[in-house]
């Protein structure tokens, strides 16, 4: 594959990540806002399908694409910023992974609440807390990620 269609594919990638990660994000903060277990409910579903759609997608891409464009352009895998990246990759994925449960469970939670008429419960404010903190290592990781993409420093 050449180099311009991996660099093309990698980029797009990143790009889903970044933005889908930021829309899921500010859908959530923004129904939870409202304290409304319907709206909650809804919003989390849609949260947790584009999470799978997309995000596991590009997620599941981007160290393939990463692996050709390396052995394209003669990068070495273990070494420098490539290395860094990976390790911040599985340092965003350790984040992630229990982000996805958290999703679930607030949306079933959420679901509950709306199918019983009653108010979210305090184990949905738990999962929300959780989530919300875990949310701020992992962004931040994916920004790291995309900063060494761009600037290939030496290290």
């Amino acid at each position: 594959m050449s180099y311009d269609v991996l660099i093309f594919l990698h980029v797009i990638g990143a790009c889903v990540l970044l933005g889908t990660g930021a829309g899921i994000a500010f859908f959530m903060v923004v129904s939870n806002r409202s304290r409304d277990p319907r709206l909650i409910a809804h919003v989390a579903g849609i949260v947790v399908l584009a999470d799978t759609v997309f995000t596991a997608t590009a997620a599941g891409l981007q160290p393939i694409t990463g692996y050709l464009l390396a052995k394209e352009v003669g990068w070495p895998i273990f070494e420098g910023w490539v290395a860094v990246s990976l390790l911040l990759y599985v340092f965003v994925g350790l984040f992630w992974l229990p982000v996805v449960w958290m999703q679930i469970r607030m949306r079933n939670v959420a679901r509950q609440a709306r199918d019983t008429g009653a108010a979210l419960p305090a184990a949905y404010d738990r999962l929300y807390r959780w989530w919300f903190a875990f949310g701020f290592p992992a962004f931040t990781a994916v920004l790291a990620i995309v900063w060494l993409m761009l600037n290939k420093p030496d290290i």
